[in-house]
This record gives C-alpha cells, structure tokens and sequence, in this order.
C-alpha cells in the first residue's frame, strides 16, 4: 500500500516559536524545509482537535474541529486582525522548552476574541466571503461544536450531562433559546475554527507541494465530554440519564494489576451499522481531508473491545465484547474508496485482531523501543518484520531511545548493542534509527527527540501521568543543516 519511506514524529505544539507553543506559522513552514533538507517524505502528528483538561490531543473536545491553540498570531496581524501592541507585556510562559498550558490557555483566548471584534468590525468582503464558505462546507459538525464549546462556557465548564435538563436532551426549544441567547459566542467559536482551518490548509498545501505527507491520529475513542457525544448521544452506550452503561478499558496483565480504567464512552455498534457507519464515515474523511495518512489507535478495539460497567473504579470487571469488524472498513472503504490507514496494534495481539488487519490490508506498527527484552524473542526485532508495516523508534508514549537505554537492564543494554552493532553508547540513538531506516518495513519512523539524542526530560508523555504531559518544545536553532545532512545521507543509505 505504502512506498518505501521515511519521515520525523513531531507535533506541532512542539515547535519554537514566541508565543509559548507552537503555532502555525513561520516555524512550521521551517521545520517542513527541514523535513525536505532531510529528504523526508512524511511528517507524523497526533490528533489536532481541541484539547480539554490534562491538555492531551487524545482527549478532545471535537473529532472533526481544531485546537485554538496552534492559531499563529503573526498571521493574524498581517491579516490587520490584530496589531503587534496587542500582543506587548502578555505572558505566555517563561521556558522556552516547555509549554505553560495555564499561561495559553488565560492569554491566549482573550487575544483570539480581540482577533474576533477587529473582524466584525474591520473585515474586507474577501476575508467575510472564505468566513461564510467555510461555515457553509463544515455547518455538519461546526454548529453542533460551536453550540457545544459556547454552552460548555455558559455553565461554567461543566461536562454536557451535568447542563440544564432541557439543553442537556438537546430539546428543540432549548436549541433555539440558547442559539438566540448565545449567538455571538457561536459565532466566535466558528470564526476561530476558521482561522485554524485556514493556517492549516496552508500549511498541508507547503508540506504536499514539497513532497511530504502528513500522517495524522484517530483515536479510537472519544472522551466523555465532547461535542462529539453530545450530538450524537444515539450512536454510544448511554442510559435514558445520558450517563455511560459500559466504558472502554484494558484487562488486568502483566503490566497492571488492575487494567486501565479509560473511561471513554462505548459505541453502539448496532446503531452505527443501522446507519452504514455513517459518523465512522465521516470522521475518517474529515480527518483525510486535513491530513494525506491516518493512523488509528487501538485497532484491538475494532475487533473485540473491553466493556467495563460505568462507575467501577479499576478495569478489572469488564467482559470483552465484539467490534464491527471489517464491516465497518468496508462501509468507509465503499464510500472513500482506497483507505491510506495505519494499523495501532501493539499490544497483545489475538488472531482475530491479526486475521482484521490482514483483511483491511492496512500496516501495523512495531516499536524499536520495545523489541530489545533479551529474555525472549519477540517480533518488534527488524530481521522479523514483513513488507507491510511500519517501525517507530518509539512512539508519543515512548521514553526516547537515550533515556529508555539509560534505565534499561544491562543484559538488554548489552543486546541492543549487539543487535544494533553499536561501539559507542553516546551513538546509540544513531544506532537505532539505522535499525529502523535499515529494515525492510515499507515506512520508518523517528520522534524528532530520537534524532537529537535527548534524554528522558523531552519525553512527551507518560501515560497515567496525570499532569506534566505534552509540554515538551524544540528550541530555536536546534534543526541544523547539518543535523538534516546526516539525516538525508542515511535516508539516501536505505533508499528511502
């Protein structure tokens, strides 16, 4: 399905810049040099979506909308939305390495209304006419998310199910009351779902014109608090209280006593196949419409998923139910028609998830940073892999190469060395990108921290950390052209 290639994992908030996180602008447009320099041909993100408390972008408010987070501000002063006065004496963190979520989130916002009352007040007829065109193209999920976002704020930040009866049954006459009564608020939001989708399709359009792809992230859940169950509460497994039966998880195994408790509401998979998938159709050609590949989380779950009841505080109690199955692939693949999908099936694999992925024809994953436990044999090792996959040194819940090595067992230390053929331990996260690069997987993969050799502190999360994820930024400078010029003569090595 896919060429032989390569590309870099980086997230955009990742990126330098001066506003505390990063954007889309000038530095993303630099980093795509970069990628190009380093004759890369895919850059690798997580989901986009409008990220709510803990700041993950696996845990969203939308499926389909954008995070205001990443909105440039230089561009918008160009666009005279804003001036550079405005932006004067405002605090949006004090470490360049690390993003001050609290910081954006009290000063950016206010900065993105100013941007709001300067166009309702300054606009030209162009910038007025690509506003409604877009509201006209995406009215499907952008009023629902607008209404959402805008009622979220006017009860003070409560979930959905906690909102006033009326408002929280989405009954006709609350709609129209809080549509009248909120219409300016829904229109802000629209408008900076405007600016973002605008920054990004000039961003997608500089990445393809230059030869790379973006591959983005689906998870395969959605979170409880989302415009995305809120306006579609017929399509999860609610009860007649719009509060979760059943909600997803992992069983007790060797790594958790417990399981995990994710908490995500559960589909309803009948009432999605009596619809053909509709929503499941829509949300992956949303997501290939901002990106060229799509990764999706946890294929397991497609297959058979972990149900445990609403209210248990550990996973242990669940029951594995069956998913869709390939059902669901070929009623996205019916309208879509060829699906350029990755596959996220690590873990434990059984053969009915293996016989899925082999169905649909998408690669699977293999981690690097996984494949050298030297007490057994296991099929994250390169000599192992066929064709169709894709190898990561690591992945957004890795440890890097540098700092999975230094806390690592010695006997695994020592047969990484000899698996990799390393002579040096400084080089080691060289090493491995030639294991990756070297393999025969039709894609590689590396986090940008893994070309740069950093330790555990630029790790980008920790899962069941709760707080301190997702922070971690470049510096300035730290993309040279030398670092692109020995990343494009071992691309060249391995004819990617």
């Amino acid at each position: 399905m896919f060429k032989r290639s390569s590309g870099i994992l980086l997230h955009p908030t990742s990126l330098p810049g001066k506003y505390g996180i990063g954007t889309l602008g000038k530095e993303t447009f630099n980093f795509i040099d970069f990628l190009k320099k380093s004759n890369q041909k895919l850059w690798q993100i997580f989901p986009l979506g409008p990220t709510g408390y803990g700041d993950s972008p696996y845990q969203c408010f939308s499926s389909f909308a954008g995070n205001p987070y990443l909105i440039d501000f230089d561009l918008l002063i160009e666009k005279n939305l804003l001036s550079e006065s405005d932006l004067e004496g405002v605090n949006f963190g004090e470490n360049e390495e690390f993003v001050d979520y609290g910081a954006i989130y009290h000063n950016k916002y206010p900065l993105l209304r100013k941007a709001y009352e300067n166009y309702k007040t300054n606009s030209n007829d162009e910038l007025k006419r690509k506003f409604e065109d877009f509201k006209s193209k995406n009215t499907q999920w952008l009023d629902d998310y607008s209404l959402y976002i805008s009622l979220k704020n006017h009860f003070g930040g409560l979930a959905w199910n906690e909102w006033e009866e009326d408002i929280k049954n989405r009954e006709p006459k609350a709609i129209k009351k809080y549509k009248n009564e909120l219409s300016d608020d829904i229109e802000y939001h629209n408008f900076i779902q405007f600016l973002f989708f605008s920054q990004w399709e000039a961003v997608k359009k500089y990445a393809n014109e230059n030869g790379i792809k973006i591959i983005g992230d689906i998870p395969i859940f959605v979170a409880a608090d989302s415009a995305d169950t809120w306006a579609n509460t017929d399509i999860f497994l609610f009860d007649k209280d719009k509060k979760p039966v059943k909600v997803a998880g992992v069983p007790p195994d060797y790594f958790s006593a417990t399981g995990q408790l994710w908490g995500n509401p559960l589909y309803d998979w009948k009432k999605l196949k009596e619809t053909n998938y509709r929503w499941w159709v829509d949300r992956v050609k949303a997501n290939l419409t901002t990106c060229d590949i799509i990764r999706i989380d946890h294929f397991r779950g497609f297959d058979e998923y972990w149900a445990v009841p609403y209210g248990d505080k550990t996973a242990e109690n669940g029951t594995w139910c069956p998913g869709p199955r390939i059902d669901l692939f070929n009623a996205i693949k019916n309208e879509l028609g060829t699906l350029p999908i990755i596959a996220e099936d690590l873990g434990t694999m059984t053969q009915g998830v293996i016989d899925l992925r082999n169905a649909t024809g998408f690669p699977g994953m293999k981690i690097l940073g996984f494949a050298f436990d030297s007490s057994e044999e296991n099929d994250y090792l390169p000599h192992t892999y066929d064709k169709n996959c894709v190898v990561y040194t690591g992945t957004h819940d890795n440890d890097t190469i540098v700092g999975w090595f230094e806390k690592a067992k010695e006997e695994d230390r020592q047969f990484a060395r000899d698996y990799l053929n390393s002579t040096n331990d400084n080089n080691i996260h060289w090493d491995a990108i030639r294991g990756a690069w070297s393999s025969v997987a039709n894609i590689a993969i590396a986090p940008i921290q893994d070309f740069l050799g950093l330790d555990s502190y630029a790790r980008i999360n920790t899962p069941g950390l709760a707080s301190g994820n997702w922070q971690w930024r470049l510096k300035p400078n730290q993309l040279t052209d030398e670092l692109a010029g020995k990343i494009a003569k071992l691309t060249k090595i391995y004819s990617r």
